[in-house]
C-alpha cells in the first residue's frame, strides 16, 4: 500500500518512540520517567467529583456545544482576565481536545499549503510535525546565545507567503520564558507585517510569578494579529480528559470551528464540566502545586549543577531541563544507553531540533523529590 508522502516524510511521536524502547529493558531498578511532560499526581477532588456527576447524566454522554460549554468558557475567559489583567470575552474563548487540536485549527484557519511560518527553534516537535504534514513551509527561528529568539531575526524571514510566528512561552523543551517586552516586539512585527503571533502558553503559570506572561490583551486590536494557546492538562492534573483553549477575534475562531467540526466535534463533555469545576473551586490547590513545582525545579537545578556524568543544565523551567549530553555518539543513542544501562527514560532534543546538538529534554516535574536526587548517581554511573 502507497503511504502518504507527508506522513511517510515525518518523525513518529519520541513519547511513542521513547516508550517503545521500555521493551528492551531488562533491569528491575527503578525506572527514572523524564519523558513525557504529564502530571503524576491526581487531580483536585473538585475536578474528580464533577467528572463523576458529569458521567452519571445522561445529558454527558451527548455531543458538546461545539465552542464548548458555557460554563466553562465562563470560567475560562475569567481565569484568563484575572491572569492578564484585561477583558477576555467567552466569545473569544474556544475550547478544544487538548491544546495540540487548539494549535492545528489555528493553523488551519490561518494557513494553507505553500503558505509558510516562522517557528522558533527548539521547537515542540508537535507543531513542527503538523506544519509539515499540512505541507506549510517551516523556517527555523534559532534562539541566540541568551537562549531567546530575536524580533529582528524573524523579520528578516518574512516573506510574501509568510502567515504566521510561532512561539512557545515558557518553552518546551527549554523551558525558557520569554520576557514580556520581548512578546510584545513580536506582536508588533506580527502586527506590522499583517500576519499572526501564535503564542503556547500551555506552562503560564508555572513561571513561578502571577505577574501577566504580557499585556497584548491590552491593546483594543489584538485581535488583529495576536492567537494565544492554552491547557489545562498541567493546571488541573487532568492530560487524559484532553481540555484545551484557543483564544483569539471572534473571526478566527468562527474559522476554527469549522476545522473542528471535522476532527473532533467538540472536546468531551464531562471532561468540560469537570475542568468548569476545577477553574472554579481549585484555586488554591493549583497554587500548591505550582509552588510545589518550582521548589522541585529549584532541587532539580541543584542537583544538575556539579554537571554529573558531564551532563550540563543549559536551562530549566516549566516541567522541563535541556540538558547537553557530552557523548560522542548520536543523542539517539545516548537516549538509549541511558534507559539501558542507567533507567532513565528521556526524550533526544533532535526530536525538537533540526540538526543533532548533543540535547536531551528532561521533564523533572514527573518524579518525586526523592528520584531527583536519585538522578545524579545514575547520571555519574557514565562518567
Amino acid at each position: 500500500m502507497r503511504l502518504a508522502p507527508r506522513t511517510a516524510a515525518s518523525i513518529r511521536s519520541p513519547i511513542g518512540d521513547a516508550y517503545a524502547l521500555l521493551g528492551e529493558r531488562r533491569g528491575d531498578r527503578e525506572l527514572l520517567d523524564l519523558s513525557q511532560a504529564a502530571p503524576a499526581y491526581p487531580p483536585p477532588p473538585s475536578v474528580t467529583d464533577a467528572l463523576i456527576g458529569a458521567a452519571r447524566d445522561p445529558a454527558g454522554a451527548r455531543y458538546a456545544p461545539q465552542p464548548g460549554i458555557a460554563p466553562l468558557r465562563e470560567a475560562l475567559a475569567e481565569d484568563l482576565t484575572v491572569a492578564y489583567g484585561a477583558a477576555i470575552t467567552p466569545d473569544e474563548v474556544l475550547v478544544t481536545a487538548g491544546c495540540n487540536q487548539a494549535f492545528c485549527v489555528a493553523i488551519g484557519a490561518l494557513a494553507e499549503p505553500g503558505d509558510d511560518v516562522v517557528l522558533a527553534e527548539p521547537f515542540y516537535f508537535n507543531h513542527d510535525m503538523w506544519l509539515r504534514l499540512q505541507g506549510i513551509g517551516v523556517q527555523h527561528l534559532r534562539v541566540r546565545d541568551d537562549r531567546l529568539p530575536a524580533v529582528e531575526d524573524a523579520a528578516a524571514m518574512i516573506g510574501p507567503r509568510t502567515r504566521a510566528i510561532i512561539l512557545v512561552s515558557p518553552g518546551n523543551p527549554t523551558g525558557v520564558t520569554i520576557p514580556p517586552e520581548r512578546l510584545h516586539a513580536f506582536g508588533a512585527l506580527a502586527a506590522e507585517r499583517g500576519i499572526a503571533l501564535v503564542l503556547d502558553e500551555t506552562y503560564r503559570n508555572f513561571r513561578g510569578t502571577s505577574a501577566p506572561a504580557h499585556e497584548m490583551f491590552d491593546d483594543s486590536d489584538w485581535g488583529d494579529h495576536l492567537v494565544s494557546l492554552h491547557s489545562l492538562s498541567k493546571d488541573l492534573a487532568i492530560p487524559g480528559y484532553r481540555i484545551g483553549a484557543l483564544v483569539a477575534a471572534r473571526p478566527v475562531v468562527g474559522e476554527a470551528l469549522k476545522l473542528l467540526d471535522c476532527v473532533a466535534i467538540s472536546a468531551p463533555g464531562p471532561a468540560q464540566v469537570a475542568a468548569a469545576a476545577g477553574l472554579r473551586d481549585a484555586s488554591g490547590w493549583r497554587e500548591e502545586q505550582q509552588q510545589r513545582l518550582l521548589g522541585l525545579q529549584a532541587h532539580f537545578e541543584s542537583v544538575m549543577a556539579d554537571r554529573p556524568g558531564g551532563f550540563e543544565l543549559v536551562s530549566a523551567g516549566g516541567f522541563f531541563g535541556w540538558v547537553r549530553h557530552p557523548h560522542d555518539l548520536s543523542t539517539a543513542e545516548v537516549v538509549r544507553r541511558l534507559l539501558l544501562e542507567h533507567d532513565v527514560l528521556t526524550i533526544p532534543g533532535t526530536a525538537f531540533t533540526a540538526v543533532d546538538e548533543a540535547m536531551v529534554r528532561f521533564s523533572f516535574a514527573n518524579l518525586t523529590p526523592e528520584l531527583v536526587e536519585e538522578l545524579p548517581h545514575r547520571l555519574d554511573e557514565w562518567s
